[in-house]
């Protein structure tokens, strides 16, 4: 089941922000390619690509990556057109750019929020404005899979408020696309991670002035979590990789939380 052979996945946004573990991008990009999909990627940086390319191509996979602006629509026609050169079409798409500033609606600064906006969701909508064309003129259609957070459906213990909004606005997008697409051979649906252990973790743990640093949030996070953990990028990719796939071919505008509990919990942020 979930076999993906012979299938074309562009996945926006699969480079690595550190040495250890794995980003969600990029597992997602791996857990598609050992499935038997085809990976051309698009990432702001192609250093930080090295990693996920090497892990693909030990899957016996192909993978090609370009260096691109999520938020430059030229730059996201570009990509898009320089798969559709090398492979003819484009069976799968992930969208998986975003990060997150802290911030209250007072206190965020206009050009951060404006930034946020960009990068979380018009990322988003110019890899669907660009590929969704694609996807309906082939006979097999395709399949779109939007990286959003809980962070969109509730708080988790820090402001944020762009990052929050914007993760939101994802799920709607992908409800409101999904149906006027359905008839049209074209699927849309949404991933939504919980608190999550990747290499970004730490990042948001410096960006956020955590006390005690990455130890500390690591804690409080894994509290908040019934569980008792955080996932990880493999848990997200293993979802991306169902809505992918010919099982899911009767689920469309849907959101697949992944979160160990937290968001059906009574809240322990």
């Amino acid at each position: 089941m979930f076999r993906l052979d012979g299938k074309i996945a562009l996945v926006i946004g699969l480079g690595q922000t550190g040495p250890q573990g794995w980003g969600i991008g990029a597992a997602s990009a791996i857990t598609l390619a050992r499935q038997g999909a085809t990976i051309f990627g698009g990432n702001r940086t192609l250093p930080s690509t090295e990693r996920t390319i090497r892990a693909i191509q030990d899957a016996g996979q192909e993978c090609d990556v370009l260096e691109m602006d999520a938020t430059s629509s030229s730059s996201v026609k570009s990509l898009v057109d320089a798969c559709l050169a090398k492979h003819g079409r484009i069976d799968i798409l992930v969208t998986n750019v975003g990060h997150s500033q802290p911030g209250t609606a007072a206190a965020m600064d206009e050009e951060t929020w404006d930034a946020q906006l960009q990068v979380n969701l018009k990322s988003v909508y110019l890899a669907c404005h660009h590929v969704l064309p694609v996807m309906e003129a082939q006979p097999t259609g395709g399949s779109v899979v939007c990286v959003s957070s809980i962070a969109g459906l509730r708080y988790i213990g820090k402001d944020q408020i762009a990052y929050n909004t914007a993760k939101a606005a994802i799920l709607q997008f992908v409800r409101a696309t999904a149906v006027s697409y359905a008839s049209r051979g074209v699927r849309i649906n949404a991933v939504v991670p919980g608190l999550m252990d990747t290499p970004y973790t730490r990042i948001l743990a410096d960006r956020f002035g955590v006390e005690g640093g990455y130890e500390a949030f690591r804690v409080t996070r894994e509290k908040q979590v019934p569980m008792g953990r955080m996932g990880d990028a493999w848990d997200v990719a293993s979802t991306v990789v169902f809505l992918a796939s010919d099982e899911a071919g009767y689920v469309t505008g849907q959101k697949i939380v992944v979160d160990g509990g937290i968001t059906s919990s009574t809240g322990r942020a």
